[in-house]
């Protein structure tokens, strides 16, 4: 559906924010980047977004987009409502008001639908961000850090939202700062570093019980006598074999 090739970004002389940056998105996939604040990641998706263009590469494939940036404009006077219906009348969305209402009804949007939006906090914000984004059923959607700020349900709700999305043959592509929540979500997780993109290497939950020697260096967390890794796909097998000659027990193993 969308394929870049070497695509480059470079403001001005600065430094490139983004290197020959090779991705292909078919269709159905829902792909997550990870990376730390100022590695490319945003630019990536407002390319991807199609709002601003690349200094080098080639961007094959304009499907109908979706997107919700890093920043939503929450300074509006109209309410969550009007925006929306302003937004998907321009659009041509004919039941508008009714598709609008549902989403932010799913999302649990704080005081209703008729909120104006200045008056919303950066999670509800938020919400509105992603009920626009969604308004039109877009072949891909491209969402800059959908979790932050949302409230834990609201989480539960965008996981869902995106495999919606996938299902019916969309594609998504969203940045996050955890990778264990993209692993989640994600069918491809990349990772974005001084403007260079990578796959990042699928990684297996595993929760252990017990006690004794900890070899591993994938520890993820620990409580009491539970422990937490998170380990690439390829190493699973032995350490799971490790685990239980060391007399730990395992409780659960999930990607």
């Amino acid at each position: 559906m969308v394929r870049l090739h070497g695509v480059g970004k470079r403001y001005g002389r600065g430094k490139p924010v983004l290197t020959g940056v090779e991705l292909e998105i078919p269709r159905a996939a829902v792909i997550g980047i990870v990376g730390t604040n100022g590695s490319g990641k945003s630019t990536l998706l407002r390319i991807l977004a199609r709002v601003s263009a690349p200094s080098s590469g080639t961007i094959e494939g304009a499907p109908p987009v979706g997107y919700v940036p890093d920043r939503f404009p929450a300074s509006t006077r109209m309410s969550a409502l009007a925006y929306l219906r302003h937004l998907g009348r321009m659009s041509g969305v004919s039941d508008v008001d009714a598709r609008a209402a549902r989403l932010l009804e799913r999302l649990a949007l704080a005081g209703g639908p008729r909120t104006p939006i200045k008056q919303l906090s950066k999670g509800n914000a938020q919400k509105v961000g992603l009920a626009q984004a969604l308004l039109t059923d877009p072949d891909l959607l491209v969402l800059d850090e959908p979790w932050s700020g949302l409230d834990p349900a609201a989480h539960g709700v965008l996981g869902e939202l995106i495999a919606d999305t996938r299902e019916r043959g969309a594609s998504v592509v969203f940045t996050a700062h955890d990778e264990e929540v993209a692993q989640q979500h994600a069918s491809r997780v990349f990772r974005m570093a001084d403007g260079v993109l990578r796959e990042s290497a699928p990684t297996v939950r595993i929760v252990l019980r017990g006690g004794g020697d900890v070899p591993w260096t994938e520890v993820a967390a620990r409580d009491g006598d539970q422990l937490e890794l998170a380990v690439p796909a390829e190493r699973v097998d032995k350490v799971l074999l490790d685990a239980l000659q060391r007399g730990w027990s395992v409780l659960a193993v999930a990607r």
